[in-house]
């Protein structure tokens, strides 16, 4: 019996240059953060860099990615800076907009 392996699928949240924050999906999170940095990722990002990864999570499915990164992008401000420094990357955001 051969072994698949899984990819795992990511939601994310970034911190762009402005102070704004940008969020997404992706199965290969690093790669991704590095398009964004490198002006090839979202139209929103591209003058908006560089981009700091604040927060991720995995899921086993693409759908259930995709449904996490849906209610984050319908989420007030306040309520994602909250999600990031209770689940984040350790980062405190202090510019509350």
């Amino acid at each position: 019996m051969k072994k698949t392996s899984q990819k795992l699928n990511y939601v994310y949240l970034l911190r762009c240059k402005d102070g704004t924050l940008y969020g997404g999906w992706t199965n290969d999170l690093q790669s991704r953060i590095k398009a964004h940095n490198d002006g090839k990722g979202a139209k929103y990002t591209r003058g908006r860099r560089p981009v700091t990864l604040v927060y991720s999570e995995s899921f086993d499915t693409k759908e259930e990615a995709m449904k996490m990164e849906w209610k984050i992008k319908h989420m007030a401000r306040a309520k994602k800076i909250k999600l990031i420094e209770e689940k984040g990357k350790g980062i405190t955001i202090n510019d509350r907009k």
